[in-house]
């Protein structure tokens, strides 16, 4: 039998994300996509070290930016089942719209919010 080489149920690429503000994220993440934390190691002073949430079948990486790991902006794109849902949620959730949810000449129907922490996350639901 050959030795796991990563995590069980883990994808063998995953987003790691570096903020000012990852607990203002995981909360984000939690209300708009039901994130649910699987790894959390705090440093001292408070600040999130490295931290894992599941969405669905994904793994992503968090962490507050620092000397040496500055935080910048990066886009995602998550496939959910209801796109308007979602993005009514992730403005509740404290996300600014980029884009309302439309469907263009593709089979996707399609959102943008960016999260509280700059982020762009582009929801998706295929429907056509």
């Amino acid at each position: 039998m050959t030795k796991p080489y990563k995590p069980q149920d883990y994808a063998s690429v995953s987003a790691y994300i570096m903020v000012d503000g990852a607990q203002k994220l995981i909360d984000f993440l939690a209300a708009t996509f039901d994130a649910k934390v699987t790894r959390r190691f705090d440093n001292p002073d408070g600040t999130l070290m490295h931290g894992e949430v599941q969405i669905d079948d994904t793994i992503v990486m968090l962490a507050d930016g620092g000397e040496g790991y500055l935080a910048f902006p990066v886009w995602l794109h998550v496939y959910v089942p209801d796109v308007d849902a979602t993005y009514q949620k992730a403005l509740a959730a404290g996300g600014v719209s980029v884009q309302e949810p439309v469907q263009k000449e593709d089979p996707d129907r399609r959102a943008g919010v960016k999260d509280p922490t700059g982020n762009t996350w582009w929801l998706a639901t295929q429907v056509g």
